[in-house]
């Protein structure tokens, strides 16, 4: 292992790739000049950082080729460890920043490379004429139980035309989004079979932004309900194709096993990048407790030479490099085709996100009444880690889909 692993806290069986490597310290770098500094004010005013991301988009940070660079990894270790450092500088900021990269995820999971020709660069635009994108999936009466959700796309025979009626919540960028990629129902006899993931162009009639979500974390991001009534978009914009959907509608009415819904697949696949995210906010405030304990002294000297503290570092430090190593692995499994067969995607979400919420917690702790004060950055990731052990499916669904796995059945 590498100097440079031990500095950021890594710990592997491997040796980073030197690419992996020099990306994981162009985007710390990136956290720690353009990040950190304003993460505060920017939680504090609940606003999505603009000037940041126009930096990242500079940068190349924010860009359809980094995109394209993430998805085309061999080793599958760009985004996690991308991810890490982004939101080792802040969770709300690296929610901005990278919550786009959802629906990209869902394009190239299910798209037409025509499709992902032409759309991708909409997604993001270019400095100066910045763009993000959402992904629309959850709504107010379905977001675990993905077969609840009543969005309908309707094929309109006469016009060419998909017509799509619904309301989506907890939209990440959703309502402000230039691209909204929404997920919905094409044969309410199917139901769950027969969803299949849409893109809205921007300017496109009948799509509207319902309530802004005044959250408890993530508060430098965007996130709102989105209205659909009677939103009309041309018959190639389901992704993958009609005709493709067409089949798959065929096989699922014979009785035939289909595949996955795309964005239950989209989840599956990311749930290693937002581990990686939810390590990164662990990571940050493990850090800072540390060399808090370093110099904060009590009865005459550092607190971290009393045991209770080094023990709890030291389980901190644990939590979190075992962790890595799990979300590690299902990133390296994804382009290679391996099949998260025991749920290994759901194992590496679940514990990183219960990982960064203890965590921040006892960094809290560890700081005592400053802890606990706005004053120190500790009370900001708390708020932020708890929102990982909740989106893109609670910890209780990842226990579901780890047993399900474990014991042979699937979630239908």
């Amino acid at each position: 292992m590498t100097d440079t692993d031990t500095d950021q806290g890594y710990t592997s069986l491997f040796d980073l790739p030197p690419d992996i490597v020099e990306a994981r310290d162009w985007a710390h770098g990136f956290a720690e000049k353009y990040v950190r500094p304003v993460a505060a004010e920017y939680d504090e005013r609940e606003e999505m950082p603009w000037t940041v991301i126009e930096e990242a988009a500079k940068a190349g940070l924010y860009t359809p080729d980094f995109a394209l660079q993430i998805f085309a990894d061999p080793t599958g270790l760009l985004q996690p460890v991308v991810a890490e450092e982004i939101f080792w500088g802040d969770g709300g900021m690296g929610q901005a920043l990278l919550g786009t990269f959802l629906p990209v995820a869902a394009l190239f999971g299910a798209a037409s490379q025509d499709q992902i020709s032409t759309w991708l660069p909409e997604f993001f635009g270019t400095p100066g004429d910045l763009a993000v994108a959402a992904l629309c999936a959850s709504e107010p009466n379905a977001g675990s139980d993905a077969a609840a959700i009543r969005t309908r796309a309707r094929f309109d025979e006469a016009r060419n035309e998909w017509v799509i009626n619904g309301t989506k919540t907890w939209a990440t960028n959703g309502g402000i989004a230039r691209i909204h990629v929404v997920n919905a129902v094409t044969d309410p006899a199917l139901g769950a079979r027969s969803h299949a993931l849409f893109l809205i162009p921007p300017g496109t009639t009948g799509l509207s932004q319902g309530q802004k979500f005044h959250k408890h974390g993530l508060r430098a991001s965007h996130t709102a309900e989105v209205v659909l009534e009677d939103v009309r978009i041309p018959a190639d914009l389901v992704l993958g194709g009609k005709q493709a959907l067409d089949h798959r509608l065929a096989w699922a009415r014979e009785g035939s096993r289909v595949r996955v819904p795309a964005a239950m697949a989209t989840f599956e696949m990311t749930r290693p990048a937002i581990g990686a995210m939810a390590i990164g906010v662990a990571r940050a405030a493990y850090e800072y407790a540390l060399e808090y304990a370093g110099v904060r002294e009590q009865f005459g000297r550092p607190i971290i030479d009393n045991q209770a503290i080094a023990f709890t570092l030291a389980d901190t430090a644990v939590e979190i490099d075992a962790a890595r190593l799990l979300v590690w692995r299902a990133a390296h499994m994804i382009p290679r085709g391996i099949p998260f067969a025991r749920a290994e995607g759901s194992m590496a979400k679940l514990k990183a996100s219960e990982v960064a919420v203890r965590a921040t917690e006892r960094a809290i702790q560890i700081l005592g009444g400053n802890g606990y004060t706005r004053d120190y950055p500790v009370e900001r990731w708390a708020r932020d880690a708890k929102i990982f052990t909740i989106y893109e499916g609670t910890s209780e669904i990842q226990r579901l889909a780890i047993g399900r796995a474990i014991s042979g059945r699937r979630i239908q």
